[in-house]
């Protein structure tokens, strides 16, 4: 399984303030088992919705690979990106929101690693 990680910081606006940005991309990168760690300003804006749309497309044709994306919460990822999913033939179930509000990067790890581990075991939750 492989996984590509996109995080946005929504502009930096209020629920977002307690990650540290700088430093986040390269502590997912480090600590997690994923293939890359990417950081946007802003990924529901058109410069956000490009690269979205290139990860997706770079991913069409693996059925290995997902796309983890760590921003608000997963309902209103859903909406904001249905456009970049339609665009591409990337399967939709291998799209992965992870809601990273009011976190801290500790906290922010943990969510995706609550949702790494229900990516390999459906049926295991994170101990």
């Amino acid at each position: 399984m492989k996984i590509k990680t996109l995080v946005c910081n929504c502009k930096g606006l209020d629920p977002f303030r307690y990650a540290d940005t700088n430093t986040l991309a390269f502590e997912i990168e480090s600590d997690l088992d994923v293939t890359y760690a990417a950081m946007h300003p802003q990924l529901c804006a058109r410069g956000g919705l490009e690269l979205l749309e290139d990860v997706l497309k770079s991913a069409e044709d693996d059925s290995d690979t997902f796309v983890m994306v760590c921003a608000c919460d997963g309902e209103t990822q859903r909406k904001l990106f249905r456009k970049a999913l339609r665009n591409t033939e990337f399967d939709e179930n291998h799209f992965v929101p992870v809601d990273i509000r009011n976190a801290t990067n500790d906290g922010i790890l943990d969510r995706i690693r609550q949702r790494l581990v229900e990516l390999a075991d459906p049926g295991k939750q994170l101990q």
